[in-house]
């Protein structure tokens, strides 16, 4: 999934003295980059199941994603703050025991069978990966030398996407594979709460396990909240942030994070219901569930392929390139049926991969000591995961085609196509 890199590895480039000698953490930060990965891909296999148990149409069923990445919006900025307060270990259990919460708000959301209060709890739940998030990306690069603080991040990236694809995978199996024959439009009354009741026992099941996993890290992470020696944070201007804005390669590439996680979480939100269309495979929601691990695999798989080439093409137009193909596949998929529309969609993934990381160092280049704050702006703009998944679902249901409604993250890759053209061009640094 998604996520917003640190600078720390550029701040530190000269010397190792704000390193942090705690290499033994890192087994820590990689389980933490595991989690927040998978926990966010799991949104794509609940959309499917809370839309089947609610008679949903899209635009009410992309809430979830919208819940979720609100938290980016609501939090980025005050975790930030609460980090740089009570420090990163403190931080990061905080941040564990929110998501812990948000997992078992899931039993009264069961219990009651009202859909706000299941979206409550992905906020909540989203709230909490916020915060673990704000500090793996700059712990990572802070615990061990660095001139490596690079390479350990794309390690790290390489746990969160296979965060992504085994969560998915084995979600589906829980959460969709019961999914009893059961006509719920048909439903009424009693036998519709306890359909519900039932049914989304299956969803909570799979929370509260998730729970006693956080819980245990969480643990860990308490015990060893005074073994980072000689920690410093500095202090930021919000107003001075949101400055960088008015410069254009830095403007432009936020709107560009904002587009791209837009898109790619629009396509993952839509693999179940898109795949189980007649004209396409006509798979159970089950099985469709087990095709999308297949989506985030290729983003891992990428991202090994991509760290290679962009050592030797221009990263512009590779970003370019990438985008061009995403929207070649998606002209691909709508435009055939069968195994060939399944797999153009799912195929996407592997164009995304570079994307995030390529866009967010072209919109820095140049920002030189005020890196840091161009990468809290960035943060934000991971809301677009809000945003477009909704105006996508909206865009299905004015149509009436889960087809037409992939125009929308198709429109988010031309601009990204433009903005990599845009960031060939030679940027001034901001000192001077």
């Amino acid at each position: 999934m998604a996520m917003a890199p640190t600078t720390a590895a550029d701040a530190n480039s000269a010397s190792d003295a704000g390193n942090i000698d705690a290499p033994e953490l890192r087994v820590f930060v990689m389980a933490l980059f595991f989690l927040f990965g998978g926990i966010t891909s799991l949104n794509d296999v609940i959309i499917p199941k809370l839309k089947d148990l609610f008679t949903l149409n899209y635009t009410q069923a992309m809430l979830v994603q919208f819940c979720f990445f609100t938290a980016y919006f609501v939090v980025g900025v005050p975790g930030a703050a609460l980090v740089k307060r009570i420090g990163y270990m403190r931080g990061a259990a905080v941040g564990l025991l929110t998501m812990m919460a948000g997992c078992l708000l899931f039993i009264p959301a069961s219990q009651s069978a009202l859909y706000v209060l299941f979206l409550f709890a992905l906020f909540i739940l989203a709230s909490g990966v916020v915060l673990v998030q704000v500090v793996s990306n700059p712990l990572i690069s802070l615990l061990g030398p660095a001139k490596t603080a690079s390479s350990r991040l794309t390690f790290a990236q390489a746990f969160n996407s296979l965060g992504t694809v085994l969560f998915p995978l084995v979600g589906a199996s829980l959460i969709l594979g019961k999914i009893k024959d059961v006509k719920v439009d048909q439903l009424v009354g009693p036998a519709l709460d306890a359909y519900r009741v039932t049914e989304s026992r299956l969803v909570v099941n799979t929370y509260i396990g998730l729970a006693v996993s956080l819980a245990l890290v969480a643990a860990v992470v308490w015990a060893n909240r005074n073994r980072l020696k000689g920690e410093r944070h500095e202090d930021s201007s919000l107003g001075a942030s949101l400055s960088l804005l008015s410069r254009p390669r830095f403007g432009f590439g936020a709107l560009c994070i904002f587009l791209y996680v837009g898109a790619e979480v629009s396509i993952g939100s839509i693999i179940v219901n898109y795949l189980a269309q007649p004209t396409v495979m006509g798979l159970t929601h089950e099985a469709a569930g087990g095709e999308i691990w297949k989506y985030w695999f290729g983003a891992m798989v990428g991202r090994f392929i991509g760290s290679a080439l962009l050592r030797v093409v221009n990263p512009g137009k590779t970003l370019a390139a990438c985008a061009a193909g995403a929207i070649s596949l998606l002209a691909i998929s709508t435009h055939t049926s069968g195994l060939v529309s399944a797999y153009s969609l799912l195929a996407i993934g592997l164009m995304n991969s570079i994307m995030f990381p390529t866009i967010f160092t072209l919109a820095c280049e140049g920002l030189g000591k005020r890196a840091a704050d161009g990468s809290g702006i960035i943060n934000v703009a991971i809301f677009g995961g809000a945003v477009v998944p909704l105006a996508t679902g909206a865009l299905a249901d004015a149509t009436g085609s889960l087809t037409l409604s992939l125009v929308l993250p198709a429109l988010c890759y031309a601009v990204i196509v433009t903005f990599g053209l845009f960031a060939t061009r030679p940027v001034h640094p901001l000192e001077a």
